[in-house]
């Protein structure tokens, strides 16, 4: 039987493994951090499986019994790929798994931050609403969604899925390819800069790459509407995180929701933790694509790419 190593179990949420380890001698580790950890765990391993965990050339070259490296994700990223493929080692990841949930969370965020959902709701619960002497509130103006422009950045399987969701609730929509790959599309394209212009909404859905590092700076920030918003879920290091909190302060920008960091975990000095219009900026630890249903459907893609390998 193959050995497989999975480095970071915790990554599942505690799902049920049981589909990938009925198919070798399974080890899992909570987490690792090292490459030589790597090393030292997946010595005699035929298999490795990593959400997170850097696989570096080191490691590769490091690890004579290898053979298939899954990646417990979507974007690869963590992988040494030209190592790897030097080496003959596929390296697969897991495509589509997670689609509705960045989907449904990007359209979530959108919502919370046109609604004020933070603000309002720690007004009724610290008690200030039950001393009002009226029935309503308007500490901050709400907005629909209904009627508003949509970017997309990167329209992909997540991309898609997100203009399809603006679209039923009334958006109209346009996207940015970061690729340059001419595709026919539902909605029209249009280049970032005229797109960053036109939305009340941009979302990025694209990897990050030689392309897309650093895309939105400070200079394309300021190509933006003083009330749009903008959500980043697809990778940290596409987003000038100090151009955004610059522009949140200064009411050059009307809200923002990150999910994703360019380092992570957050370091305890990033400027997104200095923001002083908190209730415009919304943070979450990079888990827009980790609903209970979403894990289960990638274990089923990792288990599939380990048997398909050796059919």
């Amino acid at each position: 039987m193959k050995k497989i190593v999975f480095l970071d179990e915790y990554s599942m949420s505690g799902c049920d493994l049981s589909r990938i380890k009925a198919l070798g001698n399974y080890v899992g580790y909570e987490k690792t951090y090292t490459t030589e950890e790597v090393v030292e765990r997946c010595q005699d391993a035929e298999i490795i499986i990593s959400n997170k965990v850097l696989v570096t050339r080191e490691a590769i070259e490091r690890l004579p019994k290898l053979e298939l490296i899954c990646v417990a994700a979507t974007g690869v990223n963590n992988i040494d790929l030209e190592a790897a493929k030097e080496r003959g080692i596929p390296v697969k990841n897991a495509v589509g798994y997670s689609t509705h949930a960045v989907a449904e969370t990007t359209l979530g965020a959108v919502l919370a931050l046109y609604r004020k959902v933070g603000y309002y709701d720690h007004f009724v619960k610290s008690g200030r609403y039950a001393q009002s002497d009226v029935p309503f509130h308007f500490g901050f103006p709400t907005h629909q969604l209904y009627g508003k422009r949509w970017g997309v950045i990167g329209m992909g399987n997540i991309g898609r899925e997100v203009a399809r969701l603006a679209s039923a609730f009334g958006c109209e929509v346009a996207y940015t390819s970061t690729s340059g790959a001419v595709r026919e599309e539902a909605y029209p394209a249009l280049p970032l800069d005229e797109l960053l212009a036109w939305a009340d909404i941009v979302t990025i859905h694209c990897p990050l790459n030689d392309r897309t590092r650093g895309l939105i700076g400070r200079e394309q920030i300021a190509c933006m509407n003083s009330s749009a918003l903008l959500v980043n879920v697809a990778r940290g290091g596409i987003v000038d995180e100090a151009a955004l909190v610059e522009a949140l302060d200064a009411d050059r920008l009307g809200g923002a929701a990150i999910d994703v960091y360019e380092k992570e975990p957050m370091v305890a000095g990033s400027p997104l933790l200095s923001i002083k219009k908190s209730e415009k900026l919304l943070l979450s630890p990079h888990n827009a694509w980790s609903p209970v249903e979403a894990i289960e459907v990638l274990i089923g893609c990792i288990a599939e790419n380990i048997r398909t390998t050796y059919e």
